[in-house]
This record gives structure tokens, C-alpha cells and sequence, in this order.
């Protein structure tokens, strides 16, 4: 393991400007994306897109590894896993940065063989970190947390690439679950950046800016 600690202000900034690179993130109010809840608005973020780009991949893995190493502990975890789909090859690389087993849990049983939920090897009494690619509100996190937690072991931590940061009561929902948010950036950082780069109109930034200080009155007034 040869990690940096960067602080935590400029981790944000990096990935932002990294998602923004890899157009990982885009912006656009003129007409606005629909999430899987049905409703619109004018940002989108797709972290998959970081498995095709090695420095990228690389950086923010190194970022996730110490972020989660900086708030939880050195010795805080046993196993990471990674919440399928998307959290799982982000979880494979930070257990190989951690040097710790690396496992995954599925949405649902599988419905045959097992029907396990945990792939991998995870025994009672492990000390598990859940990596995912990004959080919204914290509800699919629940589920996961519930599944690790069934097989004994215990989970306190979940670490993402990328926050919402706009639905406050996320971290309490989670909180309320025992378990602690670490992420990278928000939908904040990636607006400064993007004002900073100049990367949209000013037009389009100011309605981003309007959505995230009140996404769901966004989203009345736009539906």
C-alpha cells in the first residue's frame, strides 16, 4: 500500500475536474435527463465511465482508499465490498490498495444454488467497508449494509466516488443505520469546478446551481 492523503478540499476538486474530463458529469437544462425515479432535472453522473480511463481510475481509487483509511482508521476494516453493479469493480480495486479480501452483495438472492446475497468470502465478526460508485439519497445502501450485517459481520462505513450532496437527509439516514458516509465530491464541487473551467454557459450553471438549491421545487416547476 502507498497511498497520499491529500486534503480532503483539493480530493474534491481533482475528481470533480476528473468527472468533468472523462465527461463523466454533464450538465443540461435546456433538456433536463430522467433518473430512475421518473422525475427530471438538469444534472447527470455516470462513475462507470471511470473503469475506461487508467490515470483517472487509478487517482480516485487512491483518493477512496485513503479518504476511507483517514476517517474510519488504519485498522478499521477486514473485507470491502462491493455493492453490485456498479460498486463492484471499485471495491475490488480499493481491497487491492488495502490489502484486505474483497467480496460482493448482491441486490437480491441469486434464486438458485446458495441463494446468496455475499459472494466472496466473508466469516462472522469481519469489520466490512462498502464501496459503491455514488449516493443519491442512501436508500440502496440500507439493503447492502443488511445482507453484510446478516452474515455476521459488522458494517459501519460505506465510502462512494460521489455524493449527491443536495438531500440532507441522506447522512442521517444512514447515520440512523450506524453507518458513516465517506465520499470524494459532491454535485457542489463539480459546479465550482465547472464555473471555474468555464466548462458550460452561464445560463445552464445558473439553473444547475437553482436545481441543487432546491431540487424537488426544480422539479415541480419543470415537470
Amino acid at each position: 500500500m502507498s497511498l497520499s492523503f491529500p486534503a480532503p478540499d483539493e480530493i474534491a476538486r481533482l475528481t470533480a475536474r476528473a468527472l468533468l474530463e472523462i465527461k463523466a458529469v454533464d450538465f443540461n437544462a435546456a433538456e433536463p435527463f430522467t433518473y430512475a425515479s421518473g422525475l427530471k432535472g438538469p444534472t447527470y453522473v455516470d462513475c462507470r465511465r471511470i473503469i475506461s480511463y487508467p490515470r483517472v481510475r487509478g487517482t480516485l481509487m487512491d483518493f477512496l482508499a485513503a479518504t476511507a483509511l483517514r476517517n474510519a482508521g488504519f485498522e478499521a476494516f477486514t473485507n470491502v465490498a462491493g455493492g453490485e453493479t456498479a460498486g463492484i469493480p471499485f471495491g475490488a480495486m480499493v481491497a487491492e490498495r488495502l490489502g484486505l479480501p474483497m467480496s460482493y452483495v448482491r441486490k437480491k438472492p441469486k434464486g438458485y444454488g446458495r441463494n446468496a446475497r455475499i459472494e466472496g468470502r466473508m466469516a462472522e465478526g469481519d469489520r466490512v467497508l462498502l464501496v459503491e460508485d455514488l449516493t443519491t439519497d442512501g436508500g440502496s445502501k440500507l439493503s447492502f449494509v443488511d445482507a453484510i450485517r446478516d452474515t455476521g459481520a459488522t458494517c459501519g462505513h460505506t465510502a462512494v466516488i460521489f455524493y449527491y450532496g443536495i438531500f440532507p437527509e441522506t447522512t442521517q439516514r444512514l447515520a440512523d443505520h450506524g453507518v458513516a458516509l465517506h465520499h470524494l465530491c459532491t454535485w457542489w464541487d463539480v459546479l465550482a469546478e465547472a464555473r471555474a473551467q468555464a466548462a458550460f454557459d452561464d445560463a445552464t450553471l445558473a439553473e444547475v446551481e437553482a436545481f441543487l438549491s432546491d431540487p424537488r421545487g426544480w422539479q415541480q416547476r419543470n415537470s
